[in-house]
Order: C-alpha cells, then structure tokens, then sequence
C-alpha cells in the first residue's frame, strides 16, 4: 500500500473523482482542487508528495500553476492535457514540470507515471559537495543552487538529477537513453523533447553565453557530455 499524497488539480468533477477514487483504492491520500488559485492556496498549508495539474483549467490554467508552484517547492509535477503538441509538452516542461500525460489516458499509464515522477536519481555519496567548476561557476548540490557570475539560480528536481548525474560523469559523453532511464526512469528513453528542455533551462543558469555553450556540451547523435575544466575542485 502507498503513504503518498497527490493533490489532484482539474477543472472536471468527474475526472477528480474517478482520480480520487481509483488512487485512494491504491492507498493514496488524495486531496483535490477544482482551481490553480484553490491548489495554490492549498499548498501553503498542505504538503503532498506529488501534484497532478490540468493544463486548460479557468483563471491563472494551469501553466501559471505550474511556474508559481516551481518558486516555493521542489514537488513532482505530472500536467494532463487533451493537448499532444511537441509545443504544448516543451512548454509545460519549461514550467518546470516533471512529466506530460494526454487525455484521456489509462489508469496504468497514469500510475506508471506517478511512480517514476515520485521516484529520485539515487543519491550519491557526494550529492552535498560544492562544485567549483570554474571562477565564474559554481555548482552547490547541498542546496540545489548554482552561482554564475556572483548570481544565484535554483535548480529544479529534473535540472538538479541530470546535471547531478553529468557532472558525476563529466567529460564522458552520456547517451540519450541512459539519461532519461537514469533522469526519469527505465520505462523512458525516446522522450528526448524531455532532455531538450531541461538541458536548455540548465544551459540558461550554467553558461555565461547559453547560445554558446561551453560547459554542457551536445554529442551530435549520441547525447550530452558536462566539460569539466581541468582546474576543477570541490569544497
């Protein structure tokens, strides 16, 4: 039986309830909001362990949901949409989202995707070091932060996992596929839309010139690889 609880976010009664009745079957506390105002007020006192967010809801909908959420919490995010755009999926993404279900869709495919988003990249004996990449970057994963140029930047559950795995492997190419099974789980792998989108969010609070990257690095058709200096240390 699951301790989980997932907060439910959608504008359709009927999809909450068949939500909330099948994850409560499954031993999941379920609590529900019909708004991204009503979810947004709940979590400043609730603290689930998972959100599910329709995208075409009334009001703020739920992209605006989604970024406020991102600001304060590191909770997994999996959107629900009747929309199956590569555009609508890189910009729930870009949110800050952990996955991206279409509707209508089974309730295994749902489950699986619970799974995997509440799952997290193994830790490392060395996830609390600080990464001083170079006089410009440095890479604290104690508190999920980097400095680039004296500025802060917070890192996301999916940006934190993929440059975590990276720089525990830097200067080796790591393929497509390893980093997704690694990054959001064994039943990913083709998703690599998934990967553009944190590596370009990564790129953004990495990189002194993101257009120009030369820390996280493209292997044409094979993946990415993170170019450590030489000088590199860790405090």
């Amino acid at each position: 039986m699951n301790t989980a609880t997932i907060l439910v976010v959608d504008d359709e009664p009927q999809l909450r309830r068949a939500v909330k009745a099948t994850l409560t079957d499954l031993g999941y506390s379920v609590i529900d909001a019909k708004t991204g105002e009503e979810a947004l007020e709940m979590l400043r006192h609730e603290t689930p362990d998972l959100v599910l967010l329709d995208l075409n809801m009334p009001g703020i909908g739920g992209l605006e949901t989604c970024r406020a959420i991102r600001e304060t919490s590191d909770v997994p995010i999996i959107v629900l949409s009747v929309r199956n755009t590569e555009r609508d999926k890189v910009q729930v993404l870009d949110a800050g989202a952990d996955d991206y279900v279409t509707k209508p869709f089974g309730i295994q495919e749902l489950l699986a995707r619970i799974r995997a988003a509440m799952r997290r990249v193994p830790a490392s004996n060395d996830t609390n070091v600080r990464v001083v990449v170079s006089d410009e970057l440095e890479i604290d994963f104690a508190t999920r932060r980097i400095t680039l140029n004296g500025h802060v930047e917070r890192l996301t559950p999916k940006e934190f996992d993929l440059l975590k795995f990276l720089v525990d492997h830097a200067n080796k190419p790591i393929a497509h596929r390893k980093l997704l099974q690694t990054v959001w789980g064994p039943d990913y792998g083709d998703e690599v839309e998934y990967l553009r989108v944190v590596v370009n969010q990564l790129r953004k609070k990495v990189e002194p010139v993101p257009s120009k990257p030369k820390y996280l690095l493209t292997e044409p058709w094979v993946g990415y690889r993170f170019a450590m200096p030489a000088a590199e240390s860790a405090a």
